[in-house]
């Protein structure tokens, strides 16, 4: 779907008359005569075009309030650019992160149109934003399959979920427990528990459990992304979006005698294939409307929105393309 800002309609209308002669008058225009009388009893008229243009389609406008994921926040920001700048020059996004918690709470208090979050919303969530007055529906924005990043220097490649549980659990604590001789002790970065990201990780990869003594909670990607830079005994979960040359993304197995997958191939996160991947998610209050649903539209269905989801490092919505159906179809808005 493509989504235009201006429409012209041209209507040709036309009306020929015919001329009924008299006598000997066979002009085509209407000649006066000394009684002040005509040729003929009609006129005749030529053919007319009439150009009608139609206002600029009216797309809504105003502003919208969108926060959350910090994982998210530079693809929220993507969206939201393109969408000003080639789709909807009469809108104004603004996109903030600070936590997929914090998107939620804010939804829940209805302080923002949208809220984006890297974890489904919690049932005990659901109800509080009931209790406000706040009705909530998900959509899916994208995936993304989570990197567990390690520094250039260090030579391991590749774990299964076990081994990274018993890392960020603190059960194993010396990259010598797993092979790296030199590596020293293991220093541990996580996000806060107000993200997204930090309640997946914790859910699929540790089993609720709790973090090691000696993990360090940073407050956004960024910041653990930086320190695992700088420190060669360093690990920690990161966005896929996130990752460039400067770290590594390890290849993760579910046991080790499963096939080891890298998050940075689509196909490995769109198949499931990749043990720790996961939807992106929009959520709303009440049926979206007006510029709410524009823009969501836009994002779920148009190309242009699909190539800044990929741009930013993540992927496609894929499978998950036939929920954001259903809700469209249980709130009665057209696909």
């Amino acid at each position: 779907m493509k989504f235009r800002g201006r429409v012209l309609s041209v209507v040709l209308g036309a009306s020929i008359m015919a001329l009924a002669a008299c006598g000997g008058g066979n002009s085509s225009e209407p000649t006066a005569n000394d009684g002040g009388t005509t040729g003929g009893d009609n006129s005749n008229e030529t053919p007319t075009e009439e150009v009608e243009e139609v206002e600029e389609a009216e797309l809504p406008s105003g502003t919208l309030q969108i926060r959350g994921s910090d994982t998210m926040v530079n693809l929220g920001q993507a969206l939201a650019e393109y969408y000003m700048d080639n789709v909807n020059e009469g809108a104004g996004l603004a996109v903030t992160g600070g936590g997929s918690g914090t998107g939620i709470t804010a939804l829940i208090n209805n302080d923002v149109d949208i809220a984006q979050s890297s974890r489904a919303i919690k049932e005990e969530e659901i109800e509080l934003a009931a209790e406000n007055g706040v009705d909530v529906h998900e959509f899916v924005v994208g995936q993304d399959g989570v990197a567990v990043a390690v520094n250039p220097e260090n030579p391991i490649t590749e774990m299964t979920i076990g081994q990274l549980k018993d890392i960020f659990t603190g059960v194993v604590t010396d990259w010598s427990e797993l092979g790296w001789e030199d590596g020293g002790e293991i220093s541990v970065y996580s996000r806060q528990s107000n993200s997204g990201t930090y309640v997946f990780f914790n859910e699929v990869v540790m089993d609720t459990e709790d973090f090691g003594a000696g993990a360090k909670f940073m407050p956004g990607t960024s910041a653990i992304k930086e320190a695992i830079e700088q420190e060669v005994n360093a690990i920690g979960y990161i966005g896929v979006g996130y990752v460039d040359d400067n770290v590594t993304a390890l290849e993760v197995a579910l046991d080790e005698n499963s096939e080891y997958f890298s998050p940075l191939d689509k196909a490995n996160v769109a198949s499931g294939d990749y043990p720790v991947a996961r939807p992106l998610f929009f959520y709303t209050n009440g049926s979206p409307e007006g510029l709410v649903l524009h823009y969501l539209t836009w994002v779920l269905q148009d190309a242009d929105a699909t190539a800044q989801v990929e741009a930013t490092g993540f992927f496609e919505i894929g499978a998950y393309q036939e929920d954001n159906k259903k809700v469209y179809s249980d709130l009665g808005i057209d696909w």
